[in-house]
């Protein structure tokens, strides 16, 4: 069962700072190439120290690609840059996130704009099938093919305040949480393993993996 198109791809570099638009990438059990291998780490004044410092901290850091620019922001010896060692990477949860279009329907009328798939800094952007009526619930557990890779669907992404920042302002909008918490149960796309490693292109097909 086709689900949708491949519309744009994403890796972060450095954790929760801007990321960067891919035609095509090799995609293993640990995630993207490249995705999430550096993070900014909050030191001993910070209520997160030890921990990766992120959007929710600073609405600013989806803005700057640049580590010196990021470090920055902070007090002086607040933060440290770091780099993940061997295949690991600093996520969140899970190597994969990913959304459709059609979950965006309804924030983007409630609020009166289109809201753009780059807030939730997702890795898989799909345009759905025009017959497309899934949500997250309904995908969770289940098995995607998406070019050469199989995704296994973990669980929807509850979402925090860091979709709420405008991509060019980092001015937040709070209607968009709020949309989520009330209609969506805070959900907005999955997180997914990878049972089976390759390569994804842009305009690949996305499609559920009957069994």
């Amino acid at each position: 069962m086709e689900l949708g198109t491949l519309r744009a791809m994403y890796r972060y570099p450095v954790k929760s700072l801007r990321g960067q638009m891919l035609e095509t990438c090799t995609v293993s059990d640990s995630g993207l190439e490249g995705d999430r291998t550096g993070a900014l780490i909050a030191g001993d004044q910070h209520a997160r120290a030890g921990k990766p410092y992120r959007g929710k901290e600073d609405n600013r850091l989806h803005l700057i690609d640049s580590v010196a620019q990021a470090l920055a922001l902070a007090p002086h010896g607040a933060l440290h840059y770091t780099r993940a060692d061997g295949e690991s990477h600093f996520f969140d949860d899970a190597p994969i996130s990913l959304i459709i279009d059609r979950w965006l329907d309804g924030v983007s009328a409630d609020v009166g704009y289109a809201v753009e798939h780059q807030r939730f800094r997702p890795n898989f952007y799909v345009e759905a099938a025009p017959d497309f009526s899934l949500d997250e619930a309904m995908l969770t557990g289940r098995e995607l093919a998406l070019g050469e890779v199989t995704l296994r669907v973990r669980y929807p992404i509850e979402r925090c305040v860091v979709p709420t920042y405008d991509l060019l302002s980092g001015k937040a909008d709070p209607r968009i949480l709020r949309y989520l918490a009330q209609s969506r149960s805070t959900w907005m796309g999955i997180y997914c393993d990878v049972p089976r490693a390759g390569i994804v292109r842009i305009g690949d097909s996305l499609a559920l993996i009957e069994r």
